[in-house]
């Protein structure tokens, strides 16, 4: 068992888009220090060599296996590679961080859940935003039923680009709405569909449409696409008291709690006029201070 002061070394296996974030994060953290790097691609690796000189690094992950100095890997490789690497480097014995989607068949994510737990290893997926400051505290409001009971949320994670080839929008872009989702209502959903349908490439969907329903009547949407006109990433909380926006473009304004809804009303209330039980109640924008 590792204590707590105890420095970590890490390895990364892929060194693309997100590999050199890993590098240069775990470096500047107190107790983690990157000791090895791998990538296919010779100049990545090169140069992360001429930024770091101290971190060893090789073509062939495998390296990272055999190497006594790497207790953790990080994997952030396409994820069509994630279930053999991360496989392989659970049945080494190191623990194992791993960029979503964890796997791309449930049959290969419970089968690396199960070695995990068989070789007693940490196995964690980059499920960022359920670590947002902005997603907790939406999280505290639901929890605390300052927006009353949930009726439905729905997510929108759209752009242009980057297109991916190995796996579809849903499996690359929706696991990070998927993660928000299940952590703000701690609940599974008993019903899932989705559509997608490709138009840049032949079996592999640009945008897909995401419906789930959850206990107690609540409903939920995906949209994303990577074939859209707007950067959007926005998750939307409807509740019987308050409405949620959390808009991740907007720095300045990333989370927005509107005071609005509709009361109902006895038809007692309204003796003359029995069709006014609703009333439509448009109050004010809380925007709260969130680091």
């Amino acid at each position: 068992m590792r204590k707590d002061d105890e420095m970590i070394n890490i390895g990364i296996i892929g060194l693309g888009y997100w590999g050199p974030n890993y590098v240069r994060i775990f470096n500047e953290l107190e107790q983690s220090k990157i000791s090895y790097c791998c990538d296919i691609d010779g100049a990545k690796t090169d140069q992360v060599k001429r930024t770091n000189p101290f971190i060893e690094t090789s073509k062939d992950y495998k390296d990272l296996l055999l190497a006594s100095d790497v207790d953790a890997i990080v994997v952030s490789t396409p994820a069509s590679t994630h279930y053999k690497i991360v496989k392989d480097c659970l049945s080494a014995g190191k623990d194992v961080l791993v960029e979503k989607p964890i796997a791309l068949s449930t049959k290969d994510a419970e089968e690396l859940v199960n070695i995990a737990k068989k070789n007693k290893r940490i196995l964690m997926v980059g499920h960022t935003f359920v670590y947002n400051p902005v997603v907790q505290k939406l999280k505290e409001y639901i929890y605390n039923g300052d927006l009353g009971d949930i009726y439905y949320l729905y997510f929108s994670r759209t752009g242009l680009g980057p297109i991916r080839r190995d796996v579809n929008a849903m499996w690359d872009l929706a696991p990070h709405d998927i993660s928000m989702l299940l952590y703000l209502l701690e609940d599974m959903p008993t019903e899932v569909s989705a559509k997608g349908q490709s138009y840049l490439q032949e079996g592999v969907e640009d945008v897909v449409f995401m419906t789930l329903r959850f206990p107690e009547n609540i409903m939920a949407s995906i949209h994303v696409s990577w074939l859209d006109p707007y950067k959007v990433r926005r998750a939307t909380v409807v509740g019987s008291k308050r409405m949620a926006v959390f808009d991740d473009v907007n720095k300045l304004e990333t989370l927005k709690i509107f005071d609005k809804g509709i009361d109902k009303y006895s038809e007692k209330s309204y003796a003359d006029y029995g069709e006014f039980q609703l009333s439509i109640r448009d109050g004010d924008v809380h925007i709260p201070k969130l680091r």
